[in-house]
């Protein structure tokens, strides 16, 4: 409706809009999280988790909404497998722009749980997002790498241990875990600085998915391998769907069913390590290849 307009008009208009819908959502999830922190009653906190996973569906639906009126978009959505709302699911992703974390919790409207993100503890302290990820119990992870365990040994395990009883409060409701597993999104210049041997992809990071999956690999029930591309966008997505000049988006997802295969102890077990490293490699390497033939069709 407003893509008509030229961007100096439509980036100002947009932004603020979006602004205002992320406060207005955080501030409810924020607010509804605090009396569910000061009644915490299993009989009342259930149907409250309820409520705040339609608030972070509404609250991608609602961006949505608003990157459709400020940008002429076509969104090309392709599923290659059964999607069910009642079971637990890990998202495994390649990440471009911030605007990735905006389409996938739509896109889960309807059709999956409602996304949680495993989130760096300092996280916690960014302003409205931080508060409203409290709330909705996404889990702050505090890992320690090997140098630190090495001078602290009695913290061995204790990261895993903590970040899985957070997740405790998964198994009351069905859930989904996103993780951008490149742990960076994706530019050019990422790309030669890391010496990516992937035309489209940075390397994947195995130890942040294999984390995920020792912490609570038993509750999922599958894997969803999702790629994102802009396929006809120059420089950040971010900018030019605030500008109005988003054309289209493309999102492929492969369901993988999930086997003991993939869980295990990555750190300590070297022979699990190299074989989760090698499946992970395989799908980044297939990712890799669908991306370039995407890109390709338009």
């Amino acid at each position: 409706m407003f893509s008509v307009l030229p961007s100096f008009i439509v980036f100002p208009v947009h932004l603020l809009l979006q602004m205002l819908s992320l406060a207005f959502w955080t501030i409810c999830i924020t607010l509804l999280g605090f009396i569910k922190f000061i009644l915490p009653f299993s009989f009342f906190t259930k149907p409250i988790n309820s409520i705040l996973n339609f608030m972070m569906y509404a609250f991608g639906f609602c961006s949505v909404a608003l990157i459709k009126c400020m940008n002429k978009v076509e969104f090309d959505y392709v599923v290659d497998g059964e999607l069910s709302k009642k079971q637990w699911y890990l998202i495994i992703s390649n990440h471009l722009s911030w605007l990735d974390i905006i389409l996938l919790t739509d896109f889960a409207v309807g059709k999956i749980p409602a996304p949680k993100f495993f989130l760096k503890k300092e996280l916690i302290w960014l302003p409205f997002v931080g508060l409203a990820a409290w709330a909705l119990d996404m889990p702050f992870m505090q890992r320690y790498n090997k140098a630190f365990l090495q001078k602290n040994p009695h913290l061995e395990g204790k990261d895993i241990a903590t970040t899985k009883k957070s997740c405790e409060k998964f198994r009351q409701l069905p859930t989904t875990v996103i993780n951008f597993v490149e742990g960076n999104r994706f530019t050019p210049e990422k790309q030669k600085l890391k010496q990516s041997p992937f035309k489209n992809l940075l390397p994947p990071k195995a130890g942040g998915i294999a984390f995920t999956l020792a912490t609570m690999g038993e509750l999922f029930t599958s894997v969803l391998d999702i790629t994102i591309i802009y396929p006809d966008t120059q420089g950040s997505p971010m900018m030019t769907m605030l500008s109005g000049r988003l054309k289209k988006v493309t999102i492929r997802v492969n369901v993988h069913p999930l086997t003991d295969e993939i869980i295990g102890d990555y750190y300590n077990d070297e022979k699990f390590k190299q074989g989760f490293q090698s499946w992970l490699n395989l799908i980044w390497q297939n990712k890799d290849k669908l991306i370039s033939t995407l890109k390709e069709k338009n």
